[in-house]
């Protein structure tokens, strides 16, 4: 049995798939059984509760052979970032008090940085935290999600892809939801190890190579659009971060246009992804037309 910690999001959905297809059970700790009501059909053993309740995380935990945790994804955090630490400190205590042979916890490239993150910030106090654990724990360091690029569907039909890449010929790591997925399910189920490791998932890819397979899945000359620095502030408005917000998301592509999450970083080990953004792009598009 493996616990998986946000099994309605896009990689813990991936992460239970590939643990169910390796005929792996699961349990899931979830706050709406209707929603994941899916995943009870497959098979999953739903808990109630959510990562606000140490105690819900400890029954979840009880037994399992190994967990997979992460944090919600807060794209406007308080200035000392009490929302990740609430959830750090619930899963500190659970893990503390049931100790799996092992954790998988999704982090970020930059999470072994401590300042001038801004939204990975969260995944660097996780880190911190995590290493005074006493079960092996593997983190893995994603690179950026190619799903974050799906509004391109719509968008790029004027031919541009509007990105905060910059310049858009730069690498920066980048890996679809489904590899960091597949990635966790053979950490969890593969050959144990003790201490702590630190994974670093994703490939090294430009926004102009991500614009150029969009393109090609449009069948349009797409091209990526840098929105210049002055414009940021109002373009996350306009999705939706509150006025006055916006400063954790933008510190973020700031650090990740200044090679702050490129790989490499000291005593990691590295696995490449396998998916391309093309593909991904691809089965979003299936899955509007089904």
């Amino acid at each position: 049995m493996f616990l998986v910690m946000g099994i309605t999001g896009k990689v813990g959905g991936a992460t239970a798939e590939h643990l169910l297809a390796r005929g792996k059970e699961v349990r899931a700790l979830v706050r709406n059984r209707e929603k994941a009501s899916g995943w009870a059909n497959k098979g999953v053993e739903l808990v109630d509760g959510d990562w606000n309740d140490s105690a819900a995380i400890e029954r979840a935990l009880k037994g399992v052979e190994g967990a997979y945790v992460m944090l919600p994804a807060v794209w406007a955090p308080s200035p000392d970032y009490k929302e990740a630490k609430g959830v750090i400190a619930n899963y500190v205590e659970a893990l503390t008090n049931v100790a799996p042979p092992r954790v998988v916890a999704l982090s970020s490239m930059g999470a072994n940085r401590t300042s001038g993150l801004g939204m990975i910030t969260a995944l660097s106090l996780l880190e911190q935290a995590f290493r005074a654990l006493i079960s092996p724990i593997a983190f893995v360091r994603a690179g950026g999600f190619f799903e974050n690029f799906l509004y391109g569907l719509q968008v790029a039909r004027g031919g541009t892809l509007p990105v905060y890449y910059s310049p858009t010929n730069r690498k920066s790591t980048m890996v679809a939801t489904n590899d960091i997925g597949a990635e966790v399910a053979t950490l969890l189920t593969g050959p144990a190890w003790s201490g702590q490791r630190v994974v670093e998932l994703g490939s090294m890819v430009t926004a102009d190579e991500v614009a150029e397979q969009l393109g090609e899945v449009l069948g349009l000359d797409v091209k990526a659009l840098a929105v210049p620095r002055a414009g940021w502030t109002e373009a996350f408005e306009q999705f939706g971060i509150p006025k006055g917000h916006t400063g954790p998301a933008e510190e973020m592509f700031e650090a990740v246009n200044a090679g702050w999450m490129d790989l490499g970083a000291e005593d990691t080990e590295h696995v490449a992804g396998t998916t391309s953004a093309r593909e991904v792009f691809e089965a979003a598009r299936n899955a509007a037309k089904a």
